[in-house]
């Protein structure tokens, strides 16, 4: 499904604040319960959301994560935001990695008018989009097709990447626990991640605020590895410490959604 404004308003509410119940969801957005019940039927369908009784929190697992579609449209404002603060940080004429995600795909939208770059990428949305720039040669990986979200994954891709070294690896990861690990959830995925933050000169991250906290299965890497973290609010404890710790450059972009 794809969630009308107040619905997407209300699974970014869900998402700030983990679980909520659905009389507050009335009071916030000024609709009846009746209402709230509705939309939240529906979006637990969709599975945007888990249903407790008398309320709703964010779908949670460590082994498995939200479908495709459902990741283009939670916190596509936030993304936005964030792929334009990365964009307005990409110099022209660079080498980079873009790797599998949403947020990494609104960061190739917002590169169409880049000159001079190379890309290489072993997401299949990634290379098709930036196909429309004339003044960017794109490379992709080869490896096994990952038919629901269009990602080339396996050890093909591993040994792909590490023929390269370029001036940005840019990597989208399913969550940041509060020791600083990177998480996600599919291992083959993983080490195509490890591959590409080896092969890179600086590592940035892009990262919205609903990934701190989040749990995932596979460990991918560290915050320590990281030059710089574009995200869309202000990292919350003890993160902040963290980066700062690490010497990692936070860019907080503002949501436009």
């Amino acid at each position: 499904m794809t969630p009308n404004p107040r619905q997407a308003e209300l699974l970014e509410e869900v998402q700030r604040q983990g679980s909520v119940s659905v009389e507050a969801l009335a009071e916030r957005f000024g609709v009846t319960l009746q209402t709230v019940r509705r939309d939240v039927k529906l979006l637990s369908e969709a599975g945007l959301l888990a249903r407790f009784h008398g309320g709703v929190r964010v779908p949670g697992s460590t082994t498995e994560n939200i479908a495709y579609r459902q990741r283009q449209q939670i916190h596509s404002g936030a993304k936005r935001a964030i792929a334009k603060a990365v964009a307005k940080a990409v110099p022209q004429g660079c080498s980079l990695i873009l790797n599998i995600g949403t947020t990494t795909e609104a960061v190739a939208r917002e590169l169409l008018r880049h000159k001079g770059l190379r890309v290489i990428t072993n997401n299949l949305n990634v290379a098709t989009i930036l196909a429309d720039n004339p003044d960017c040669e794109v490379i992709v990986a080869g490896g096994t097709l990952r038919a629901r979200d269009r990602a080339i994954i396996g050890e093909a891709t591993v040994d792909f990447m590490r023929q390269f070294r370029v001036d940005i690896g840019l990597i989208g990861i399913s969550g940041i626990e509060a020791d600083g690990t990177l998480r996600d959830f599919d291992l083959r995925e993983v080490r195509v991640t490890r591959a590409i933050i080896e092969s890179s000169r600086e590592v940035w991250l892009a990262a919205d605020h609903s990934k701190f906290n989040r749990p995932a299965m596979v460990e991918a890497g560290h915050v320590s590895q990281l030059d710089m973290l574009f995200t869309d609010q202000a990292p919350p404890p003890p993160f902040a410490q963290l980066l700062a710790e690490a010497g990692v450059q936070c860019d907080v972009a503002g949501d436009t959604a």
